[in-house]
């Protein structure tokens, strides 16, 4: 069966257990939606429909669709490594890291010189945490902060009403200019903004990230050169440097954005969708909030009859994820993790677990191979098992 549209979403940083090579990146025995949902007493009935209660407890009770795991096969546990994958480009030399040292001076100056702004942190810390710290210093002297995390990233945070975002957007611009220089090649700025008063700062939903352009074509490449749609929803459109991205829709939050999935799904286009909802990663999983976080899946697991409604009888939907994040780890970083993946379409025959997936690239090959355009690299579809 071919589609007329696929609607891909990814739950940001939803894992489902350790990874094979989860000890190598020191994540032995993580499971973002068990631990998250055990820690919040949370039941999921509609994900429980979708197969997601038999991927973790290795049953086999009826679903409405087919699922299954998909394992990572690049080197590393990031948004940018993940949905890089799912479209076809395997990292095998992980992204430059600043975790531990900051970044180098020489790199700084440069960037204090070039913006005519001085600079404040340069550390590794939690987002909501260094601009409760250093927010009225910020304010007083107009000085941005920039920090990162474990992941490659080099991040600018600013009061909307110090620095205008257009501003900070065009700071983030020439740090990204400066970071394409080899030693300092990090895989994406993302601006910061807030608001708010010293003790009550808020982050705003302004947030932009500037992405390296993926390294070889992508299947969202291969797709716009067959004049398909591709929409993006979120971030997806930052993530890949805007290449191969037909339209692009900005969203506040996990609400919004299925919201904005749903409009989508009420639009005449052929194509892709692709959607990210980031708040269970960036409001919950680094702040180790499980409690937010179940509650954050339960709003999900609320609008799946909304989706299925809305669905067209040539529409597929795939729900899925990039990496782990649980809230219950030590630390504030990402989690090497197996991810899930559920397929639905009306008229499905034979609902059950499939194979596990030997790589997130095998649903850039899914959607490739569906609509008839150039497959990946890597990644083999899995069309046939939806027969």
């Amino acid at each position: 069966m071919k589609f007329k549209r696929i609607f891909l979403v990814v739950m940001d940083s939803v894992g489902i257990g350790a990874a094979k090579d989860a000890e190598q990146f020191g994540d032995s025995g993580t499971n973002t939606l068990l631990h998250a949902l055990e820690k919040a007493n949370m039941y999921l009935p509609n994900f429980e429909k979708m197969g997601l209660y038999n991927l973790l407890n290795d049953t086999d009770t009826p679903s409405i669709a087919k699922y299954t795991k998909a394992e990572e096969i690049s080197n590393g546990k990031d948004t940018l490594t993940g949905h890089l994958e799912m479209m076809g480009v395997e990292t095998k030399v992980p992204f430059r890291t600043f975790t531990e040292t900051g970044f180098p001076e020489e790199l700084i100056q440069e960037l204090s010189a070039r913006t005519g702004r001085g600079i404040l942190g340069n550390c590794n810390a939690s987002g909501t945490e260094i601009i409760e710290r250093l927010g009225k210093e910020h304010m007083e002297t107009g000085k941005m902060i920039v920090y990162t995390s474990a992941d490659s990233v080099l991040q600018i945070a600013a009061h909307e009403e110090i620095i205008p975002l257009e501003e900070l957007y065009r700071i983030c611009e020439i740090a990204r200019e400066l970071t394409l220089k080899e030693e300092w090649k990090v895989g994406r700025i993302i601006a910061r903004p807030f608001i708010g008063t010293p003790g009550h700062f808020e982050r705003t939903s302004n947030r932009h990230d500037y992405a390296l352009d993926p390294a070889e074509p992508t299947v969202l490449d291969a797709l716009k050169e067959q004049h398909y749609d591709v929409i993006s929803i979120g971030k997806i459109s930052d993530i890949f440097n805007n290449c191969g991205i037909t339209e692009s829709i900005k969203t506040k939050d996990n609400l919004d954005g299925m919201e904005v999935i749903l409009q989508t799904m009420q639009k005449d286009f052929t194509g892709l969708c692709f959607a990210n909802l980031n708040d269970f990663d960036s409001k919950y999983g680094h702040r180790r909030n499980p409690l937010g976080y179940a509650n954050a899946l339960k709003e999900l697991d609320d609008y799946i009859p909304k989706f299925i409604e809305a669905l067209k009888e040539e529409d597929l939907l795939i729900f899925t994820a990039d990496h782990g994040n649980d809230p219950t780890y030590v630390g504030t970083d990402h989690t090497r993790e197996d991810v899930p993946v559920f397929i639905y379409f009306k008229g499905m025959q034979e609902p059950r677990r499939i194979p596990n997936l030997k790589t997130f690239a095998s649903l850039g090959a899914i959607v490739a191979d569906n609509f008839g355009v150039k497959l990946p690299r890597i990644g083999e579809s899995f069309l046939e098992e939806l027969n």
